[in-house]
């Protein structure tokens, strides 16, 4: 009696544990947006790059290094660099699962004190894949 007492509280508690543990991967998604929009406010390019999937491409165009370019050009321009994400909304593939959509409207500030001297608005949708269990930005497209 005792023993049924005590494995069904133990059975109960691992069953948590084990659900804990399991990856959820839309969340993984959304902590994977968050670094990117982090990486970028920090001026972390190494960083970002590192969250770029080797294929990646922006406005079917534009690779990796193209992006290395332009965030250098960015960071040495403005001192502070903000990502106001104003709306976005996540999703993974219903199809793929390795494959997970963002949706976003942003608005790109730069400064060299304490107030912008430069704004814009986009639009961007980021495609992102799977990647031995990251998410790494594949595709990049804005308007």
């Amino acid at each position: 009696m005792l023993l049924r007492k005590i494995a069904l509280p133990t059975l109960c508690v691992l069953a948590i544990l084990a659900g804990c543990g399991r990856n959820d991967p839309a969340a993984e998604l959304d902590a994977a947006v968050q670094q990117l929009q982090d990486n970028l406010e920090a001026k972390k390019t190494a960083a970002v790059l590192e969250q770029l999937h080797p294929q990646f491409i922006a406005q079917q165009q534009n690779d990796r290094d193209w992006a290395k370019r332009t965030m250098t050009l960015l960071f040495m321009r403005h001192k502070n660099v903000s990502v106001l994400a104003l709306g976005k909304a996540n999703r993974l593939d219903p199809t793929y699962r390795e494959k997970g959509y963002t949706d976003a409207q942003v608005a790109l500030t730069g400064a060299e004190g304490l107030i912008p001297d430069s704004a814009r608005h986009y639009g961007v949708k980021l495609e992102w894949w799977l990647d031995d269990g990251e998410w790494k930005l594949a595709r990049l497209d804005w308007q």
